[in-house]
């Protein structure tokens, strides 16, 4: 594990090892929400922006990092957040290309990698839709689209944390292009989805993983048979992983995260099923406010106490070499110098 990496880990998770994460970065479910109330035809800038806000200022605290959008979120975000916390960055546009069967995707415009690095975040984000048996084309786009973000997180040193959600082929029951879980998904297509990106070419230091069954139909912690899928998945990710939520309800992603945390997940990245009931008052944010430092912090809390009680520290994943260090701490690195933005040795 390379300095910049090694270090952006652990500004992410807490002096335990563990994640808890606050994802701000939705877009298309925040806006969409914004017009809707608003019975516009666009969603304000200024609107979005003060939801983002105040997630975060209601929120923040209880998080080791935040997940910030660079368009709305990121802004703010460099003022709300303490020293102390981590600083995750999306890079994907939420504006997808589409292909025969599967979404393509790309940079928002003008970020980059190394923008993100200038800007002092700890990771690069990156939402991958994928599915095993897309079409040839969709699916080798989006596999060389991941391996270049892997490429230059290596050069620029940061850590990559990407994220993968099972996208629906046409045929598929209930298929949908909205930003929600695949409510018919196979647990065998998202373990595919895993152990294909797990690969050492795409250069993953953290996954964002689903839940391998729908949110919905994961049962109270003790099924046997659920357990094995979650600790599957585990074994295929083979390195730190956190979950999402996808939306899921609460009730819901409680039960996600015993699975998971049982299967070494080393804590959660999430966003809706903590704010979402919240932001339904929205326009009315004092409403929405009083939720958010109620309910919304309330369950947080919940979650922070289930992933110290159980989730698997991210320094665990390299107890078989000793633990995590930097890649030539002792010599290479000090005594080479270390690359600069360019990826000269200085």
């Amino acid at each position: 594990m390379t300095p910049g990496k090694f270090w952006g880990l652990r500004r992410m998770a807490d002096a335990g090892g563990c994640f808890k994460m606050l994802a701000v970065d939705q877009r298309p479910p925040i806006k969409n929400k914004v017009v809707a109330a608003r019975g516009e035809d666009a969603p304000r800038y200024d609107d979005v922006r003060a939801v983002k806000r105040a997630l975060m200022e209601a929120l923040a605290p209880q998080s080791t990092a935040v997940l910030a959008d660079p368009t709305y979120a990121l802004s703010d975000a460099l003022s709300i957040l303490s020293p102390g916390q981590g600083l995750v960055v999306t890079l994907e546009d939420s504006v997808f290309g589409e292909g025969k069967d599967g979404r393509l995707s790309k940079a928002i415009d003008d970020w980059s990698v190394s923008k993100i690095k200038r800007i002092g975040g700890d990771a690069v984000k990156v939402l991958t839709w994928f599915h095993p048996e897309q079409d040839a084309a969709s699916r080798q786009a989006q596999l060389d689209f991941t391996k270049q973000v892997g490429e230059a997180c290596a050069r620029y040193d940061i850590a990559f944390l990407l994220e993968m959600l099972l996208y629906p082929l046409a045929g598929d029951a209930e298929q949908t292009k909205d930003y929600v879980e695949q409510s018919g998904k196979r647990a065998d297509h998202v373990l595919k989805t895993v152990e294909i990106m797990a690969a050492p070419d795409f250069g993953v230091d953290v996954f964002k993983l689903e839940s391998p069954l729908p949110a919905k139909q994961v049962p109270p912690p003790g099924d046997s048979a659920t357990a094995a899928l979650f600790a599957e998945m585990g074994r295929l990710a083979n390195r730190p992983w956190v979950m999402l939520s996808a939306g899921a309800t609460q009730e819901a992603f409680r039960n996600v995260l015993h699975y998971a945390f049982d299967a070494g997940a080393s804590g959660f990245l999430a966003g809706r099923a903590i704010w979402w009931d919240a932001f339904q008052h929205f326009p009315d944010m004092t409403r929405m406010n009083a939720d958010l430092q109620g309910q919304a912090a309330d369950y947080m809390a919940e979650l922070n106490a289930l992933a110290d009680a159980k989730a698997k520290p991210w320094t665990e994943w390299f107890k078989d070499v000793g633990g995590p260090r930097p890649e030539g701490w002792d010599s290479e690195w000090m005594q080479g110098g270390y690359a600069d933005l360019e990826g000269n040795l200085r």
